[in-house]
């Protein structure tokens, strides 16, 4: 079976097309428990949409698709 960490880097990996066809991107940084810690890159790192990005997309995907108690926090730098 797969650990947590391994779910979340596949999930985001799936994601991250959507993100670079608008001119961005998402690095996974770590878990540290239930949180999920990324970086979003280029357009998507000054985009005055990305914390909605970050909650309504991707942490909406990852409770979802792996662990309904993920939460997602974005790293500025």
């Amino acid at each position: 079976m797969e650990n947590l960490e391994q779910k979340v880097k596949e999930a985001l990996e799936y994601i991250r097309p959507s993100l670079q066809n608008d001119g961005g991107d998402i690095e996974f940084v770590r878990l540290e428990g239930n949180k999920v810690y990324v970086k979003l890159k280029g357009a998507c790192a000054g985009c005055m949409m990305a914390q909605m990005t970050l909650k309504n997309g991707v942490e909406r995907m990852l409770k979802y698709n792996v662990d309904e108690n993920l939460e997602v926090e974005n790293l500025p730098f």
